[in-house]
Protein backbone atom coordinates (compact mmCIF):
# COMPACT_ATOMS: atom_id res chain seq x y z
CA UNK A 1 0.00 0.00 0.00
CA UNK A 2 1.23 3.56 -1.03
CA UNK A 3 -0.12 6.63 0.57
CA UNK A 4 0.21 10.22 0.29
CA UNK A 5 -0.03 11.94 3.11
CA UNK A 6 -1.27 16.00 3.71
CA UNK A 7 0.98 17.87 6.14
CA UNK A 8 -1.02 18.55 9.68
CA UNK A 9 -0.22 18.03 13.15
CA UNK A 10 -1.96 15.42 15.60
CA UNK A 11 -4.30 15.52 18.15
CA UNK A 12 -6.70 14.24 20.18
CA UNK A 13 -6.59 11.40 22.92
CA UNK A 14 -5.15 7.89 21.78
CA UNK A 15 -5.34 4.37 22.84
CA UNK A 16 -1.68 2.70 22.78
CA UNK A 17 -1.97 -0.39 21.53
CA UNK A 18 -0.86 -3.70 24.22
CA UNK A 19 3.03 -4.06 24.22
CA UNK A 20 4.28 -6.43 21.44
CA UNK A 21 7.44 -7.50 23.75
CA UNK A 22 5.07 -8.35 26.79
CA UNK A 23 2.61 -10.09 24.54
CA UNK A 24 5.51 -12.57 23.27
CA UNK A 25 6.67 -13.44 26.38
CA UNK A 26 3.16 -14.05 28.27
CA UNK A 27 1.68 -15.83 25.24
CA UNK A 28 4.97 -18.05 26.12
CA UNK A 29 4.79 -18.55 29.31
CA UNK A 30 1.16 -19.46 29.67
CA UNK A 31 2.11 -22.09 26.63
CA UNK A 32 4.29 -23.30 29.19
CA UNK A 33 2.54 -24.02 32.38
CA UNK A 34 0.34 -26.75 33.41
CA UNK A 35 -3.04 -25.60 33.07
CA UNK A 36 -5.14 -23.13 31.31
CA UNK A 37 -4.49 -18.80 31.32
CA UNK A 38 -6.67 -16.51 30.29
CA UNK A 39 -4.56 -13.51 28.36
CA UNK A 40 -6.42 -10.28 28.34
CA UNK A 41 -5.50 -7.19 25.75
CA UNK A 42 -2.80 -9.00 23.99
CA UNK A 43 -1.14 -7.45 21.03
CA UNK A 44 -2.75 -8.73 17.75
CA UNK A 45 -0.31 -8.31 14.95
CA UNK A 46 1.75 -9.99 12.46
CA UNK A 47 4.98 -10.95 14.67
CA UNK A 48 2.18 -12.45 17.81
CA UNK A 49 0.50 -14.51 15.03
CA UNK A 50 3.42 -15.83 14.61
CA UNK A 51 4.17 -16.92 18.15
CA UNK A 52 0.47 -17.74 18.65
CA UNK A 53 0.87 -20.19 15.66
CA UNK A 54 4.84 -21.87 17.04
CA UNK A 55 3.06 -22.46 20.27
CA UNK A 56 0.50 -24.62 18.88
CA UNK A 57 2.39 -26.27 16.41
CA UNK A 58 4.30 -27.34 19.85
CA UNK A 59 1.32 -28.44 21.19
CA UNK A 60 -0.53 -25.74 22.83
CA UNK A 61 -4.26 -24.99 22.98
CA UNK A 62 -4.73 -21.44 22.06
CA UNK A 63 -8.39 -20.15 21.83
CA UNK A 64 -8.55 -16.32 20.54
CA UNK A 65 -11.10 -14.01 20.85
CA UNK A 66 -10.31 -10.44 20.06
CA UNK A 67 -7.32 -9.01 22.62
CA UNK A 68 -8.60 -12.00 25.01
CA UNK A 69 -6.68 -15.59 24.54
CA UNK A 70 -7.13 -18.72 26.46
CA UNK A 71 -4.12 -20.98 26.69
CA UNK A 72 -3.78 -24.67 27.57
CA UNK A 73 -0.14 -25.48 28.53
CA UNK A 74 2.17 -28.05 26.86
CA UNK A 75 0.78 -31.58 28.23
CA UNK A 76 2.05 -33.45 25.47
CA UNK A 77 4.92 -31.82 23.54
CA UNK A 78 4.99 -32.44 19.78
CA UNK A 79 7.63 -34.52 18.45
CA UNK A 80 8.69 -33.08 15.34
CA UNK A 81 7.03 -29.32 14.49
CA UNK A 82 7.61 -27.06 11.68
CA UNK A 83 7.41 -23.40 12.22
CA UNK A 84 7.32 -20.39 10.20
CA UNK A 85 8.36 -17.37 11.93
CA UNK A 86 7.46 -15.15 9.04
CA UNK A 87 9.48 -12.10 9.80
CA UNK A 88 9.31 -11.97 13.48
CA UNK A 89 12.59 -12.32 15.16
CA UNK A 90 11.63 -12.66 19.16
CA UNK A 91 9.63 -15.62 17.49
CA UNK A 92 12.43 -17.05 15.97
CA UNK A 93 15.22 -16.69 19.27
CA UNK A 94 12.53 -17.43 21.51
CA UNK A 95 11.24 -20.81 20.39
CA UNK A 96 14.32 -22.69 19.45
CA UNK A 97 15.15 -22.91 22.43
CA UNK A 98 11.83 -23.81 23.71
CA UNK A 99 11.39 -26.26 21.31
CA UNK A 100 14.83 -27.64 22.12
CA UNK A 101 13.82 -27.79 26.10
CA UNK A 102 10.78 -29.25 24.75
CA UNK A 103 12.70 -32.05 22.79
CA UNK A 104 10.29 -31.19 19.75
CA UNK A 105 12.68 -31.90 16.41
CA UNK A 106 12.00 -28.63 14.62
CA UNK A 107 12.45 -26.93 11.24
CA UNK A 108 11.75 -23.02 11.49
CA UNK A 109 11.56 -20.85 8.60
CA UNK A 110 10.91 -17.19 7.70
CA UNK A 111 10.90 -14.38 5.01
CA UNK A 112 12.18 -11.15 4.53
CA UNK A 113 15.54 -10.13 6.82
CA UNK A 114 14.85 -12.87 8.57
CA UNK A 115 17.26 -15.07 7.51
CA UNK A 116 19.79 -12.82 7.70
CA UNK A 117 19.94 -12.35 11.58
CA UNK A 118 21.82 -14.20 13.31
CA UNK A 119 21.21 -17.02 15.63
CA UNK A 120 24.95 -17.64 16.99
CA UNK A 121 24.55 -17.93 20.38
CA UNK A 122 22.78 -21.02 19.71
CA UNK A 123 24.89 -22.86 17.07
CA UNK A 124 27.51 -22.21 19.57
CA UNK A 125 25.78 -23.65 22.63
CA UNK A 126 23.31 -25.97 21.70
CA UNK A 127 25.66 -28.66 20.66
CA UNK A 128 27.23 -28.56 24.34
CA UNK A 129 23.86 -29.40 25.80
CA UNK A 130 22.51 -32.43 23.77
CA UNK A 131 20.66 -30.17 20.74
CA UNK A 132 21.96 -30.38 17.23
CA UNK A 133 21.81 -27.87 14.18
CA UNK A 134 20.57 -29.21 10.76
CA UNK A 135 21.76 -26.41 8.99
CA UNK A 136 23.52 -23.02 9.90
CA UNK A 137 21.67 -21.59 7.47
CA UNK A 138 17.70 -20.98 7.53
CA UNK A 139 15.81 -22.98 7.21
CA UNK A 140 17.22 -24.52 10.55
CA UNK A 141 16.32 -27.74 12.01
CA UNK A 142 17.35 -28.51 15.69
CA UNK A 143 17.46 -32.18 17.08
CA UNK A 144 17.71 -33.36 20.64
CA UNK A 145 16.61 -32.44 24.25
CA UNK A 146 18.56 -29.37 25.70
CA UNK A 147 20.85 -30.14 28.84
CA UNK A 148 20.60 -28.10 31.48
CA UNK A 149 24.24 -26.60 32.85
CA UNK A 150 25.82 -23.12 32.53
CA UNK A 151 25.19 -21.32 28.94
CA UNK A 152 28.34 -18.69 27.61
CA UNK A 153 26.02 -16.40 25.81
CA UNK A 154 27.53 -13.17 24.30
CA UNK A 155 25.42 -10.08 25.44
CA UNK A 156 26.40 -7.38 22.40
CA UNK A 157 24.09 -9.15 19.62
CA UNK A 158 20.76 -8.82 21.12
CA UNK A 159 19.00 -9.58 24.03
CA UNK A 160 17.03 -12.21 22.92
CA UNK A 161 18.97 -14.84 22.99
CA UNK A 162 19.11 -14.49 27.17
CA UNK A 163 15.63 -14.26 26.93
CA UNK A 164 15.25 -17.37 24.92
CA UNK A 165 17.03 -19.42 27.32
CA UNK A 166 15.35 -18.03 30.11
CA UNK A 167 12.35 -19.17 29.06
CA UNK A 168 13.60 -22.01 27.79
CA UNK A 169 15.36 -22.99 31.19
CA UNK A 170 12.44 -23.71 33.94
CA UNK A 171 11.99 -26.87 31.27
CA UNK A 172 15.24 -28.62 32.24
CA UNK A 173 14.90 -29.64 35.97
CA UNK A 174 18.34 -28.57 36.86
CA UNK A 175 20.15 -25.71 38.15
CA UNK A 176 21.54 -23.95 35.04
CA UNK A 177 23.16 -20.36 34.46
CA UNK A 178 23.39 -17.89 31.59
CA UNK A 179 26.70 -16.60 31.44
CA UNK A 180 27.48 -13.36 29.97
CA UNK A 181 30.41 -13.09 28.07
CA UNK A 182 30.11 -9.78 26.90
CA UNK A 183 28.54 -6.10 28.18
CA UNK A 184 24.40 -7.10 27.66
CA UNK A 185 22.91 -4.56 25.65
CA UNK A 186 18.98 -4.11 25.82
CA UNK A 187 19.53 -5.07 29.50
CA UNK A 188 15.58 -4.09 30.20
CA UNK A 189 13.88 -6.63 27.50
CA UNK A 190 15.92 -9.31 29.71
CA UNK A 191 14.49 -7.43 32.91
CA UNK A 192 11.08 -7.41 31.44
CA UNK A 193 11.58 -11.38 30.98
CA UNK A 194 12.17 -11.76 34.38
CA UNK A 195 9.18 -9.38 35.33
CA UNK A 196 6.99 -12.05 33.08
CA UNK A 197 8.51 -15.05 33.95
CA UNK A 198 7.74 -13.99 37.57
CA UNK A 199 4.24 -13.70 37.51
CA UNK A 200 4.01 -17.01 35.88
CA UNK A 201 5.66 -18.17 39.11
CA UNK A 202 9.12 -18.63 38.13
CA UNK A 203 12.18 -16.84 39.74
CA UNK A 204 15.37 -15.57 37.91
CA UNK A 205 18.31 -14.36 40.11
CA UNK A 206 19.89 -12.08 37.87
CA UNK A 207 23.74 -10.63 38.97
CA UNK A 208 25.29 -8.30 36.51
CA UNK A 209 26.77 -11.00 34.25
CA UNK A 210 24.49 -14.34 35.30
CA UNK A 211 21.06 -14.92 34.71
CA UNK A 212 20.19 -18.66 37.10
CA UNK A 213 17.07 -20.85 36.85
CA UNK A 214 16.49 -23.17 39.99
CA UNK A 215 15.78 -26.46 39.00
CA UNK A 216 12.47 -27.12 40.94
CA UNK A 217 11.31 -24.04 38.45
CA UNK A 218 8.01 -24.15 37.10
CA UNK A 219 5.40 -22.16 35.35
CA UNK A 220 2.33 -21.65 36.73
CA UNK A 221 -1.03 -20.90 34.80
CA UNK A 222 -2.41 -17.20 35.56
CA UNK A 223 -4.70 -14.36 34.37
CA UNK A 224 -3.03 -11.47 33.01
CA UNK A 225 -3.32 -8.25 31.38
CA UNK A 226 -0.96 -7.07 28.82
CA UNK A 227 -0.34 -3.25 29.56
CA UNK A 228 0.43 -0.57 26.29
CA UNK A 229 3.29 -0.53 24.42
CA UNK A 230 5.90 2.30 25.39
CA UNK A 231 8.00 2.03 21.92
CA UNK A 232 4.66 2.66 20.05
CA UNK A 233 3.52 5.38 22.88
CA UNK A 234 6.73 7.16 21.39
CA UNK A 235 5.69 7.75 17.89
CA UNK A 236 2.83 9.87 19.75
CA UNK A 237 4.59 11.65 22.15
CA UNK A 238 7.61 12.40 19.70
CA UNK A 239 4.40 13.57 17.50
CA UNK A 240 3.50 16.10 20.43
CA UNK A 241 7.19 17.39 21.19
CA UNK A 242 7.52 18.36 17.33
CA UNK A 243 3.84 20.19 17.57
CA UNK A 244 1.50 17.48 18.24
CA UNK A 245 -1.51 17.77 20.84
CA UNK A 246 -1.70 13.96 21.46
CA UNK A 247 -2.54 12.41 24.67
CA UNK A 248 -2.17 8.56 25.26
CA UNK A 249 -4.18 7.73 27.85
CA UNK A 250 -3.23 4.08 28.97
CA UNK A 251 0.32 4.35 29.69
CA UNK A 252 1.96 2.62 32.69
CA UNK A 253 4.51 5.04 33.74
CA UNK A 254 5.73 2.68 36.08
CA UNK A 255 6.39 -0.16 33.85
CA UNK A 256 9.24 -1.95 34.00
CA UNK A 257 9.69 -1.84 29.80
CA UNK A 258 13.10 -0.03 28.73
CA UNK A 259 11.26 2.41 26.38
CA UNK A 260 9.40 4.16 29.24
CA UNK A 261 12.56 6.30 28.72
CA UNK A 262 11.01 7.93 25.98
CA UNK A 263 8.65 9.60 28.60
CA UNK A 264 12.02 11.31 30.02
CA UNK A 265 13.07 12.16 26.80
CA UNK A 266 10.33 14.19 25.48
CA UNK A 267 9.87 15.75 28.96
CA UNK A 268 13.37 16.69 29.10
CA UNK A 269 13.51 18.04 24.94
CA UNK A 270 10.32 20.52 26.06
CA UNK A 271 12.30 21.30 29.03
CA UNK A 272 15.31 22.73 26.95
CA UNK A 273 13.30 24.41 24.75
CA UNK A 274 13.34 21.88 21.99
CA UNK A 275 17.45 22.14 22.04
CA UNK A 276 19.78 19.34 20.29
CA UNK A 277 20.30 16.41 22.49
CA UNK A 278 22.98 13.13 22.78
CA UNK A 279 21.46 9.88 24.02
CA UNK A 280 23.11 6.52 23.97
CA UNK A 281 20.52 3.93 23.15
CA UNK A 282 22.30 0.56 23.80
CA UNK A 283 19.65 -0.21 25.89
CA UNK A 284 16.28 1.23 23.70
CA UNK A 285 17.46 0.23 20.24
CA UNK A 286 14.06 0.19 19.08
CA UNK A 287 13.37 3.76 19.78
CA UNK A 288 16.13 4.77 17.36
CA UNK A 289 14.11 5.56 14.27
CA UNK A 290 11.56 7.68 16.03
CA UNK A 291 14.36 9.60 18.12
CA UNK A 292 16.05 10.68 14.88
CA UNK A 293 12.73 12.66 13.83
CA UNK A 294 12.92 14.28 17.44
CA UNK A 295 16.02 15.18 16.46
CA UNK A 296 15.99 16.36 13.07
CA UNK A 297 13.41 19.62 14.43
CA UNK A 298 16.28 19.87 17.41
CA UNK A 299 18.04 23.27 17.40
CA UNK A 300 21.66 22.30 17.28
CA UNK A 301 23.38 19.18 16.48
CA UNK A 302 22.18 15.78 18.30
CA UNK A 303 24.13 12.81 18.83
CA UNK A 304 22.85 9.18 18.75
CA UNK A 305 25.29 6.30 20.10
CA UNK A 306 25.11 3.09 20.61
CA UNK A 307 23.04 1.64 17.63
CA UNK A 308 25.23 -0.74 16.22
CA UNK A 309 22.98 -3.42 15.64
CA UNK A 310 20.36 -1.43 14.04
CA UNK A 311 22.20 -2.29 11.02
CA UNK A 312 21.05 -6.08 11.61
CA UNK A 313 17.05 -5.32 12.10
CA UNK A 314 14.09 -5.63 10.10
CA UNK A 315 16.45 -3.57 7.59
CA UNK A 316 19.55 -2.02 8.09
CA UNK A 317 17.82 0.80 10.21
CA UNK A 318 20.56 3.77 10.34
CA UNK A 319 20.84 3.68 6.25
CA UNK A 320 17.24 3.14 5.87
CA UNK A 321 15.97 6.37 8.42
CA UNK A 322 19.10 8.58 7.23
CA UNK A 323 18.51 8.12 3.75
CA UNK A 324 14.68 8.54 3.70
CA UNK A 325 14.35 11.53 5.93
CA UNK A 326 17.61 12.99 4.27
CA UNK A 327 15.49 12.73 1.12
CA UNK A 328 13.36 15.24 2.92
CA UNK A 329 15.68 17.96 3.39
CA UNK A 330 17.14 16.31 7.06
CA UNK A 331 20.92 16.80 7.60
CA UNK A 332 21.67 13.30 8.61
CA UNK A 333 25.18 11.74 9.03
CA UNK A 334 24.79 7.83 9.67
CA UNK A 335 28.13 6.06 11.02
CA UNK A 336 28.96 2.02 11.85
CA UNK A 337 27.10 3.03 15.62
CA UNK A 338 25.44 6.43 15.56
CA UNK A 339 23.70 9.01 14.09
CA UNK A 340 24.71 12.61 13.77
CA UNK A 341 21.89 14.67 13.11
CA UNK A 342 22.23 18.75 12.20
CA UNK A 343 18.31 20.16 13.52
CA UNK A 344 16.27 21.54 10.42
CA UNK A 345 12.83 23.99 10.91
CA UNK A 346 10.84 21.86 8.83
CA UNK A 347 10.98 18.91 5.78
CA UNK A 348 9.75 19.42 2.67
CA UNK A 349 7.65 16.27 1.16
CA UNK A 350 9.19 13.58 -1.29
CA UNK A 351 8.69 10.00 -1.90
CA UNK A 352 10.04 7.50 0.66
CA UNK A 353 10.15 4.01 0.94
CA UNK A 354 9.95 1.94 4.16
CA UNK A 355 12.20 -1.41 3.65
CA UNK A 356 9.59 -3.41 5.23
CA UNK A 357 10.22 -1.96 8.06
CA UNK A 358 7.15 -1.30 10.47
CA UNK A 359 9.18 1.64 12.63
CA UNK A 360 10.35 3.28 9.77
CA UNK A 361 7.10 3.59 8.09
CA UNK A 362 5.41 4.87 11.22
CA UNK A 363 8.69 7.32 11.84
CA UNK A 364 8.15 8.55 8.35
CA UNK A 365 4.30 9.56 9.16
CA UNK A 366 4.94 11.05 12.26
CA UNK A 367 7.93 13.23 10.56
CA UNK A 368 4.86 14.11 8.21
CA UNK A 369 3.67 16.81 10.70
CA UNK A 370 6.48 19.14 10.09
CA UNK A 371 6.93 18.41 5.73
CA UNK A 372 5.67 22.05 3.78
CA UNK A 373 4.04 19.33 0.72
CA UNK A 374 2.80 16.14 0.94
CA UNK A 375 4.52 13.02 1.74
CA UNK A 376 4.53 9.85 -0.33
CA UNK A 377 5.40 6.70 1.95
CA UNK A 378 5.63 3.60 -0.01
CA UNK A 379 4.57 0.19 1.62
CA UNK A 380 2.86 1.61 4.39
CA UNK A 381 1.64 -1.73 4.70
CA UNK A 382 4.15 -2.58 7.06
CA UNK A 383 3.13 -1.58 10.07
CA UNK A 384 0.90 -4.58 10.35
CA UNK A 385 3.94 -6.53 11.53
CA UNK A 386 3.83 -4.65 15.04
CA UNK A 387 0.68 -1.78 14.85
CA UNK A 388 -2.15 -3.03 12.31
CA UNK A 389 -4.22 -0.12 13.42
CA UNK A 390 -1.63 2.82 12.90
CA UNK A 391 -2.67 4.32 9.97
CA UNK A 392 -6.46 3.99 12.16
CA UNK A 393 -5.22 5.71 14.44
CA UNK A 394 -3.52 8.53 12.69
CA UNK A 395 -6.51 9.16 10.83
CA UNK A 396 -8.53 9.68 14.31
CA UNK A 397 -6.14 11.87 15.47
CA UNK A 398 -6.42 14.63 12.51
CA UNK A 399 -3.77 12.97 9.86
CA UNK A 400 -4.93 12.71 6.29
CA UNK A 401 -3.64 10.33 3.83
CA UNK A 402 -4.98 8.98 0.76
CA UNK A 403 -4.13 5.65 -0.87
CA UNK A 404 -2.00 6.12 -4.15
Amino acid sequence: MDIKITPTFLHGKITVPPSKSISHRALICAALADGESILHNVLDCEDTRATVDALTALGADITQNGNEIAVKGISSPAKKADINCRESGSTLRFMIPVAAALGTDTTFDGSANLPNRPITPYLEEFPKHGVTFGSAKMPYSIGGKLAGGDFYVTGDISSQFITGYMLALPLIGKDSTIKLTSELQSRPYAELTADVMRTFGVNTEITENEFRIAADSRYSPREYTVEADMSQAAFFLVANAVGGNTEPVNLNYNSVQGDRAVIEITRDYAANGGKAFDINTENIPDLVPILTVLACFAEGTSHITGCARLRIKECDRLAAVSDELNKLGAKIEAGEDFLTIHGVKSLHGGDCITYNDHRIAMSLAIASQRCTEPLIIRGAECVSKSYPGFFKDFTALGGKYDVI
